[in-house]
């Protein structure tokens, strides 16, 4: 688990391209800097884990690309302490990012193979998050809600109804939209019954898939 000055100077170039892409959220820039993602890969992509883009992680899922993960962490305006649930741990950087910007991280993911990678992981990076979960997503963890927040890391073709109801009034969703290409999407939910959404362009994920147990 080797950490070097190399790798910090790789991260503070990654920190600054992020600025150039528009990132201004300085806790999330902050927790990119510390993180180190190279341990989240496997080791043979261990000389690109710093530049911005995505890479396989095994069980035909992929590590978000760095500008991504920065983007969906600042539309959730994370504050110290927040409850946050994330839907589909994967590598478990974005849930290293959250932990580290002072979230109280909930996480389910429904690969087991995934499971048990970051289960062991993050123990050895000091990333303790509330709660890791295997199960399908779809249904969230309405035994820990409500939630300040909620972050689905896949593409999904319509919001799952659960995630709706296990958000604070107040809080906020972001989901990625769309079956071949996602709109990052960000519901408000202004109260019992009423969300309002706002809508940040195409991405590209893999797909949040329901029942896969």
């Amino acid at each position: 688990m080797r950490d070097t000055a190399k790798h910090q100077g790789l991260r503070n170039q990654l920190t600054s391209i992020l600025e150039q892409k528009g990132i201004v959220d300085k806790n999330v820039l902050d927790a990119i800097k510390k993180i180190p993602r190279h341990l989240f890969l496997d080791s043979s992509f261990e000389d690109y884990a710093y530049q911005d883009m995505a890479f396989p992680i095994g069980a035909g899922q992929t590590i978000s690309q760095p500008y991504t993960v920065a983007f969906q962490s600042q539309l959730l305006e994370v504050k110290k302490e927040d409850k946050i649930l994330e839907i589909g741990t994967g590598s478990g950087y974005q849930t290293a990012v959250l932990c580290t910007m002072g979230a109280k991280v909930y996480s389910v993911e429904r690969q087991k193979e995934l499971f048990k990678k970051t289960s062991n992981l993050f123990p050895k990076l000091h990333i303790r998050p509330k709660h890791l979960s295997f199960g399908d997503g779809y249904k969230g963890l309405p035994n820990y809600a409500p939630f300040d927040s909620i972050i689905v890391t896949a593409g999904a073709p319509f919001i799952p109804q659960p995630l709706m109801a296990q958000l604070k009034i107040g809080g906020r969703l972001v989901i990625p939209l769309g079956e071949d290409v996602q709109i990052m999407t960000l519901l408000i939910r202004k109260n019992e019954t009423q969300f309002e959404k706002h809508e940040f362009g195409e991405f590209r994920f893999v797909p949040l898939l329901e029942d896969k147990n």
